[in-house]
């Protein structure tokens, strides 16, 4: 394999010649069925690492790392890097791509094969930060399944498609503002963290991408309700964002009446829309949730009732 050449002599990171050697090695063909867009650029990978903040004792985890672009860059600066890698190909290559080209932490780093959405824990110490290029198909329900499994992440850092990010990262009134917007907010503080070029890429998507920064909140949003009674409110203000809460909540709520109960009573117009709304204030809903009415049982019909 050849090895890339930096101002400062050889370098470990890969670079497009190198991507496209290793591919080719494998019988690797990106896809778009499986969001694979390989980076071939190791300025941009450093970037990322610089943009998240990745500190010499943080333990990150990486998914989807491809054929290890990211992941160098990664070993470089963190303590640990743990890469969460479904591609059965890939997975079985990426240690031997560490291990030719970074040797020296190559005890550093650990694979996990499998669907990112199916990991419940991760070898050694427990992770500090995620750091990925996350395939565009699956990018919202991998970031939020990591952050809910992993509470221990207080950093994370995602390029996204452009859109995405725009998503996760708007605010309420804004006009892309909606469920990953929400559900984001509710682990997190999130911000737009810079874009990225098409041409950093192989192959070259047809779409831009962008970085998203998301910080943990060091106090959980205040609450009584639980985060699947909150999420159940998001989704039906959202299913139908056109609505009024009033309408948009009724089947939640059992009708728009006792939607409009509940409304009042955590201080929201039932005429308000959801993407005009905090993540605290879908908190609030949730809390008020009218009991839901229940059938009377033989034993509690009246008398008459029964006959």
């Amino acid at each position: 394999m050849s090895t890339t050449t930096g101002p400062d002599g050889p370098d470990a990171l890969l670079g497009p010649a190198d991507i496209r050697e290793l591919a080719a090695a494998l019988g690797v063909r990106p896809t778009k069925q499986k969001g694979q867009n390989f980076v071939i650029d190791a300025n941009t990978v450093r970037r990322i690492v610089r943009t998240a903040g990745v500190r010499p004792d943080d333990v990150v985890v990486e998914v989807g790392p491809g054929l290890g672009s990211l992941t160098l860059a990664l070993l470089e600066a963190a303590d640990r890097v743990t890469a969460v890698e479904i591609d059965d190909i890939l997975a079985a290559a990426l240690p031997s791509t560490i291990a030719a080209r970074m040797p020296e932490r190559e005890d550093r780093f650990a694979l996990v094969h499998s669907d990112a959405m199916l990991v419940q824990e991760l070898p050694g110490p427990a992770p500090t930060a995620l750091v990925a290029n996350l395939p565009y198909n699956v990018a919202v329900p991998v970031l939020l399944h990591m952050l809910d499994r992993f509470p221990t992440i207080e950093r994370t850092l995602v390029m996204v498609q452009a859109e995405v990010a725009d998503r996760l990262a708007a605010g309420p009134g804004n006009k892309v503002y909606g469920v990953p917007s929400v559900k984001a907010n509710w682990y997190a503080e999130v911000k737009r963290a810079g874009s990225i070029g098409r041409n950093v890429f192989w192959p070259a998507p047809n779409v831009d991408s962008g970085l998203v920064s998301l910080v943990r909140r060091t106090e959980p949003i205040a609450t009584t309700a639980t985060k699947a009674e909150v999420f159940a409110v998001v989704d039906a203000a959202f299913a139908q964002r056109r609505k009024t809460l009033r309408a948009a909540l009724a089947g939640w709520a059992g009708s728009p009446a006792a939607a409009e109960e509940a409304l009042v009573k955590a201080g929201i117009s039932p005429q308000a829309r959801g993407e005009a709304l905090t993540v605290e204030e879908f908190a609030r809903i949730a809390e008020n949730k009218p009991a839901a009415e229940t059938e009377p049982t033989a034993e509690t019909k009246p008398e008459a009732e029964q006959r």
